[in-house]
């Protein structure tokens, strides 16, 4: 996967195999447990670590704020209180580590996207559907993953074309860390693959070659 050159953003991707489909695939209660502000967890986010990720967002011109503001600080309003419920099990443990390390996570269907992908800066002008009622987001500026057909996800909303479904056995997962938080994007990716492992899922490192300039 190539990534256009970006001052602050730590990506990291992975791929995700699950034995069976979403749809089969149960979040156990030990799991889903997790998606509390209360439970134990590697790291808590905070507002150093809010702020940071508004700053990774903004490089490009976009406006992270309102209806806008990133994934991650949603999650920690949502949980609080306490209209989260269980999706499946993919997005379930996204959830869980984006709730508690303070990092937007995307995740794609790999059987409804493209290859190739690429992360880049989108220009004015771009947007895509992001929910089943047909809403757009505006992406001018934004940092977004690619695949062949466009944009199709990034640390605010994901596009509904790429989502997973009770059909989904395979995912491209990428969790938006920033250079401002060393090590922190690491971390994530650390508990949310022993997490994915404990569902019984296969995970696998994404070459990531970024622009030098």
């Amino acid at each position: 996967m190539h990534i256009d050159h970006h001052p602050l953003l730590d990506a990291h991707v992975f791929t995700t195999t699950f034995a069976r489909p979403l749809g089969e695939t149960p979040t156990p209660p030990e799991i889903f447990a997790l998606l509390s502000l209360q439970s134990e967890a590697p790291f808590r986010s905070d507002d150093a670590v809010r702020e940071a990720v508004r700053v990774l967002l903004r490089h490009g011109g976009f406006k992270p704020s309102g209806r806008s503001k990133p994934a991650s600080e949603y999650l920690i309003r949502a949980v609080g209180d306490g209209v989260l419920s269980s999706i499946n099990a993919c997005v379930d443990v996204c959830n869980i580590v984006s709730l508690h390390s303070g990092l937007p996570i995307s995740v794609v269907d790999l059987a409804k996207a493209t290859r190739p992908f690429k992360i880049a800066i989108t220009p004015p002008g771009s947007s895509y559907v992001f929910n089943a009622s047909g809403q757009a987001i505006d992406l001018g500026g934004l940092v977004c993953l690619y695949d062949a057909e466009g944009p199709c996800a990034n640390a605010v909303k994901d596009a509904q074309r790429t989502k997973t479904d009770a059909q989904t056995t395979q995912t491209l997962t990428v969790i938006w860390g920033t250079a401002a938080l060393p090590g922190r994007a690491s971390q994530a990716e650390t508990w949310y693959r022993q997490l994915l492992h404990a569902l019984g899922a296969a995970t696998a490192d994404v070459v990531a070659e970024s622009s030098s300039s």
